[in-house]
């Protein structure tokens, strides 16, 4: 995969606003919260390596929601997913934004991630929706943290239990609702699409366990799952302000224990400081 050409610092801010604007207001209000904290993350890299071009391993990252338009700042991407249809999906994403030359897709999965991958050669690590799914959640991160260089930041998003165990209770299902609190894996049932949940304190006790400094803890989409839909799409300037109202609650723990998604941005101790 040949280097990209060093973008306009223009760039690095485009993408956001395209997430943002996303045709579908419902992939913007769970993409938004994440995104700012990402670009973040690896424009701090950028100023601390001096590189405008960061190598960003995306494990997981199926049809390359977030790896394209990382590599559409600048970066190299390499995608790991077990999936062949989620690849091609990827490739031809990655072609019709211009960046094929920067995104690169491998088969394989988190359990076997150094078969396809090389260790300590990456400045960025995404292990987005992957926690949930792996036999052993503490040894993804391991491999995850394994891939990065000496300098670098994980971002992890898994799915929260409290948002499960309220939505359950809010459709009236409160027998699902404790057994989803009471359940080791946070699942509500023998229909539960999603195999694992987990608190904020245990994906900041498997971060730090990995040998990371936990940077920050965003949930994610406190609000938007519970509002009708109805009212985001048809009242005027709904949609933008369930957007600030979610950014403003991302941050604050006292939330964080009813968001659907919880995110955490996970730092090596040379790149905290950064």
């Amino acid at each position: 995969m040949s280097d990209p050409m060093r973008p306009p610092a223009s760039h690095h801010h485009a993408p956001a606003a395209s997430l943002r604007s996303d045709p579908r207001p419902r992939t913007a209000l769970r993409t938004a919260v994440v995104w700012e904290v990402l670009q973040d993350a690896l424009d701090r890299r950028v100023k601390a390596t001096g590189r405008e071009s960061l190598d960003v391993l995306d494990t997981g990252g199926g049809s390359g929601k977030f790896a394209v338009p990382v590599a559409s700042l600048g970066h190299r991407v390499t995608v790991v997913d077990p999936s062949p249809n989620a690849l091609f999906a990827l490739e031809r994403r990655a072609a019709e934004a211009g960046v094929a030359d920067r995104v690169k897709g491998v088969q394989g999965d988190a359990r076997g991630l150094f078969d396809v991958v090389e260790r300590g050669a990456y400045d960025a690590v995404l292990c987005h929706g992957v926690l949930e799914y792996v036999d052993d959640p503490a040894e993804g991160i391991r491999n995850a943290v394994a891939a990065l260089r000496p300098d670098g930041v994980l971002s992890l998003l898994a799915a929260g239990l409290g948002g499960a165990v309220l939505a359950r209770a809010l459709a009236g299902h409160f027998t699902e609702a404790r057994q989803a609190l009471d359940d080791p894996n946070g699942r509500w049932g023998s229909g539960d699409p999603m195999p694992r949940r987990f608190t904020a304190e245990q994906l900041t006790g498997l971060v730090q366990g990995a040998g990371l400094a936990v940077g920050a803890v965003h949930g994610v989409r406190v609000f938007a799952d519970l509002v009708p839909g109805v009212l985001v799409d048809t009242e005027p300037g709904a949609m933008e302000a369930l957007l600030k109202l979610e950014a403003a609650a991302a941050e604050l723990p006292a939330f964080h224990a009813v968001a659907t998604q919880l995110h955490v941005l996970g730092e090596t101790q040379g790149s905290a400081g950064a």
